[in-house]
């Protein structure tokens, strides 16, 4: 199949062909007796399926195609498709036939992408606008770009109940949510996106489905196993008894989204609560049929892994998963505590010192099989070997930023100066950077956590985000517990959403991310993210030194960051700090700009010693050497 043919044979759902007909299958061994019931105004037909073997059940229909809507009929009850590819009146409609094909695209020329060099950005499509639907958000696209972002990850959009929420309680895994348009109108910001040269990947979830409106369970017991524990629900099935088609299901639901939506890779939510003991893991097949069904494109496959496992990063030849990159929390953890001062819950074994970001820089992971005190227990796996792009490193995303309280952002929880320093130790390190939605302009716009449920199941969800927050001690209080924002009231959905003139008006803080990742992009060391060419030496208790290091003398750089006071020295007994040979080091970028809001930069490293702003980054570069005392041919 060529890149433009738009339709994913998978193993169940319902399926347009070319001569006019429809052929729907389904996995239903849990029934007695399967019909379909094809609705039309005022009318409807029954239609026997004929029996498979393994409990599937088919039937092509002729003269049957895009717009039709369906029901299966399980021993008298009607219920949507669990493959339904539309489901324009929610979970608890009737589903849609879609043909693909009928989309008209235009990235014909688009080749994908690969992980280096990337710049991310996570949205969630429903509050990115005040629209909060596709048509929109493809109207804001090329601010993106304006400010460098390269690939946009959109948070999980598999249709789900109520007006709006995460989406990680997606109930029908093939269908983007009508919250946000149609499929095509989800196509048609793929095509957009390409157009301008941004990437799309998807958020997806493969760890659970969601409490509401999944009719899973109707058609098939089997699609959940009973071996493994789920904080989220019911575990899924991938290596029991009738594990077969919940593994299809799956696995060419992944490769449905890059084939049909020319989407350029995936992020896979909570892998470490997909749990498979199969000979082929369940990510692994994933990570071969995604990357088949892109048919030629590059995709980049990204894991949130909170157990740090660098397996899922390895190829396969290794015995790995063969994905492409991984969240890094423990980054983030150190930039928090770094900035707020606050070291609770989760962030309690770190410190945000400066040999935590030094190492961070150059190994990825911090907690690699080592305790974690927190759990009590060991946390992570040996990076050596990992590329330093397979790290997506981020002092925003979606959980961390609604797990605050009151979903503020973090540069409302610090100083001005720091973070504008974080900011640069971010852009510029050798990880792959993502930006939370917003984050590049300041938002101000909290994000919280909101979900839309029927009152029994709101009521619980509010109890339950409740109790979650209380390991923090600061949110565990009679007066903050109060505070908390309810997830199912509009009013916190609605406060969440971009306010887009600040974009606008916000000039400073979008220069700084703008400048950044303009710098990162034209100076070779930061954007080879190359192994081993990054070192870093603690200069005080605040202060640390990134040396990136070049054979060419003049792409040698030093990035020198202080969270604390300013820093003056005279000399520092540290060969990481010396120019390259018969050069001096002058400054190339300071946070300390005014155009960033700073109150402007002295030279870091002049004649008579070292002089480092307090709360400041620093790129050095080198220069040629005036000082005769310093050239060795004058010997």
């Amino acid at each position: 199949m060529s890149h433009h043919e738009t339709t994913q044979r998978i193993a169940a759902g319902a399926e347009v062909h070319s001569d006019g007909s429809t052929h729907f299958r389904v996995w239903a061994p849990r029934p007695e007796r399967v019909r379909l019931i094809l609705e039309s105004p005022g009318q409807s037909r029954d239609i026997t399926l004929q029996r498979e073997t393994d409990g599937y059940y088919s039937v092509s229909v002729p003269g049957v195609g895009d717009g039709q809507r369906y029901w299966y009929e399980l021993d008298g009850r009607r219920l949507p498709d669990p493959a339904s590819r539309a489901q324009p009146e929610g979970p608890f409609g009737p589903s849609v036939v879609v043909d693909p094909t009928r989309f008209q695209w235009t990235d014909r020329e688009w080749r994908g992408i690969a992980i280096e060099r990337q710049s991310m950005y996570e949205m969630h499509v429903g509050t990115f606008t005040r629209e909060g639907n596709w048509r929109a958000a493809m109207e804001r696209l090329p601010a993106l770009v304006d400010v460098g972002i390269t690939v946009v990850e959109v948070m999980p959009v598999a249709e789900f109940p109520g007006r709006f929420g995460w989406g990680y309680d997606g109930v029908f895994p093939y269908a983007p949510t009508r919250l946000y348009g149609t499929p095509d109108d989800f196509r048609a910001f793929v095509d957009r996106a390409h157009a301008l040269g941004l990437a799309v990947i998807l958020d997806v979830v493969y760890n659970h489905l969601g409490p509401d409106g999944c009719v899973f369970g109707e058609f098939a017991a089997d699609y959940y196993s009973r071996r493994y524990e789920n904080e989220w629900g019911d575990a899924l099935n991938f290596d029991g008894p009738n594990s077969g088609p919940v593994r299809d299901y799956f696995s060419d639901n992944a490769a449905y989204w890059i084939a049909e939506y020319h989407l350029d890779g995936l992020r896979l939510d909570a892998t470490q609560s997909i749990h498979d003991r199969s000979s082929e893991h369940i990510l692994a097949v994933i990570a071969q049929k995604s990357r088949a069904a892109a048919s030629g494109r590059r995709i980049i496959l990204v894991s949130e892994n909170e157990e740090q496992k660098v397996k899922l990063v390895r190829p396969a030849a290794a015995g790995g998963f063969g994905l492409d990159a991984l969240w890094n929390d423990d980054f983030h953890h150190s930039a928090v505590v770094a900035l707020t001062g606050r070291r609770e819950a989760y962030y309690s074994d770190h410190h945000g010192l400066p040999q935590e970001f030094i190492s961070a820089a150059r190994h990825g992971y911090l907690f690699q099989g080592q305790r974690y005190a927190w759990q009590k227990n060991r946390r992570g796996s040996r990076t050596d070997g990992v590329p330093p792009a397979a790290f997506v490193t981020f002092i925003e995303n979606h959980d961390q930023v609604a797990n605050s309280g009151d979903g503020s952002r973090l540069h409302q929880r610090t100083a001005p100066g720091a973070y504008r320093a974080m900011t640069a130790l971010l852009l510029l390190m050798p990880g792959t950077p993502m930006l939370f939605q917003g984050q590049e302009f300041g938002s101000s716009s909290p994000f919280l956590y909101f979900a839309d449920h029927n009152p029994e199941l709101a009521a619980a969800v509010a109890r339950g985000r409740a109790d979650f927050v209380k390991q923090f001690p600061s949110l565990a209080s009679a007066s903050a517990q109060a505070r908390l924002p309810l997830p199912h009231d509009v009013e916190t959905f609605e406060r969440c959403k971009l306010q887009w003139d600040e974009y606008e008006t916000n000039v400073r803080a979008r220069r700084l991310h703008q400048d950044l990742i303009a710098l990162r992009r034209a100076t070779r060391v930061f954007a080879d993210q190359r192994p081993g060419a990054l070192d870093g030496a603690v200069l005080s208790d605040a202060a640390f030194v990134l040396r990136f290091s070049h054979e060419d003398t003049e792409e040698n750089r030093l990035l020198i960051l202080n969270f604390g006071r300013d820093l003056t020295a005279p000399a520092f007994p540290e060969p990481l700090v010396a120019p390259p040979q018969d050069c001096d080091w002058t400054t190339a970028w300071s946070s300390e700009d005014p155009v960033y809001g700073g109150v402007g930069a002295p030279e870091a490293c002049g004649r008579h010693g070292w002089q480092i702003l307090g709360l400041s980054a620093t790129v050095l570069k080198p220069v040629e050497a005036t000082d005769e005392r310093h050239r060795e041919d004058g010997n």
